[in-house]
C-alpha cells in the first residue's frame, strides 16, 4: 500500500479529519500500519480533490504542496467578512454591483505575477502562532504581502447584462496563492466588495476529480478489503517528470545512496525507476545523478 488514495473532500471536514479517515479505513481492512498525508489543505468550507498520499508517497507529499492548483469559486458581491468566506461575520457592505462585462474586464489585471495579502483567517504562522488562532482570540493579524502567480483565470458565462449578485470564476494558480484573497482583491477593484461563497478543487498537481473518491465509497472500501483498487501507483504524483530507466546495477547504486555517473541526460529532475519499480526522485546535474528522495520499496 504505497501511492495515493484521491478523496473528493465534502463540505464541513478539514484535511486532517480526511487523513483520519483513511488511517481508519486502512486499519479497518487490515491493511497494517503505513504512514498516512495530504498534498495540500483545503478549508472546511472547500470541497473536491485532496491527494492523500499512503506508505512511501509520503515522501512526495511536500512536492505535491509547491504544485499548481485550479479551482472554481464563487463571489457574493455586496459583503465582505472578516474571514473572506461565509463564516465569518459581515465587517463591510457595498450597494455595487458589477456586471460579467466589467468582471471580465479587470480579471487581466489578476493573471500573471500578482501581489496579495493572505487571509488573516489562515494556517500562515505569525510569531510561532497560527494566524487564524490569533484572529479568533480578537488579535489584529498582519500578513505580509506574498507573490503569486495566476496562470489562468475566466469566469462562467451568464446570461443577460444584469448586474450580478454572484459570479463563478476558474483559477489555474501556483502553490501559495489564497482564492479567498483573490476573491476579495477582485471584488474591490470592481468598486465594492464580496467574499467566497464556494469554493471546489477541480485539480492538484497531476490529480483530477476523474479518480477522486466519497469519504463513503473509501469507507466501503475499507470494510470490503479492497482498498488497493483504489489506490494510484506512487509514480502517479510524478506524471510531470520524466522517468529515468535504470539497470538492476544502477537501481541497486542508488538505493545505497551512491552518486550515478555517465547520465546522458538534461539538467533537472528524474523518477528513477527499475523497470516498473520505483528507486527515487534523483536531480541529475552535469551528468550526474544524485537522490532527492529515495523509496523502500
Amino acid at each position: 500500500m504505497h501511492g495515493w488514495i484521491i478523496i473528493d473532500k465534502p463540505l464541513g471536514l478539514g484535511s486532517t479529519q480526511v487523513v483520519s479517515a483513511v488511517k481508519r479505513a486502512l486499519r479497518q481492512g487490515g491493511y497494517g500500519k503505513f504512514k498516512v498525508g495530504h498534498g495540500g489543505t483545503l478549508d472546511p468550507l472547500a470541497t473536491g480533490v485532496l491527494p492523500v498520499a499512503v506508505g512511501e508517497a509520503t515522501k512526495l507529499a511536500g512536492r505535491m504542496l509547491d504544485s499548481d492548483k485550479v479551482y472554481a469559486f464563487t463571489i457574493r458581491f455586496g459583503e465582505q467578512t472578516d474571514t473572506l468566506d461565509a463564516e465569518g461575520p459581515v465587517t463591510a457592505t457595498s450597494d455595487v454591483r458589477p456586471t460579467l462585462a466589467q468582471v471580465e474586464a479587470v480579471l487581466p489585471r489578476f493573471t500573471g505575477p500578482i501581489s496579495q495579502v493572505p487571509p488573516a483567517y489562515s494556517a500562515l504562522k505569525v510569531d510561532g502562532e497560527r494566524a487564524y488562532d490569533l484572529a479568533r482570540a480578537g488579535e489584529a493579524v498582519v500578513l505580509a504581502v506574498r507573490g503569486v502567480t495566476i496562470h489562468g483565470l475566466s469566469a462562467s458565462p451568464v446570461e443577460g447584462d444584469d448586474a450580478l449578485q454572484d459570479i463563478t470564476l476558474n483559477a489555474h494558480v501556483s502553490k501559495g496563492t489564497y482564492i479567498r484573497s483573490l476573491a476579495r482583491d477582485i471584488a474591490l477593484a470592481l468598486g465594492t466588495v464580496g467574499h467566497v461563497t464556494m469554493l471546489r478543487r477541480l485539480k492538484a498537481g497531476p490529480f483530477t476529480l476523474a479518480p477522486a473518491i466519497s469519504l463513503d465509497k473509501l469507507g466501503e472500501a475499507g470494510m470490503a478489503r479492497t482498498l488497493e483498487h483504489l489506490l494510484l501507483p506512487l509514480r502517479a504524483g510524478l506524471d510531470d517528470i520524466p522517468a529515468l530507466p535504470l539497470s538492476p546495477d544502477q537501481a541497486g547504486a542508488l538505493r545505497q545512496g551512491r552518486v550515478l555517473t555517465g547520465i546522458a541526460k538534461d539538467d533537472g529532475q528524474y523518477f528513477a525507476c527499475d523497470g516498473d519499480m520505483p528507486v527515487a526522485l534523483v536531480q541529475v546535474e552535469a551528468e550526474e545523478a544524485r537522490v532527492v528522495r529515495g523509496f523502500n520499496l
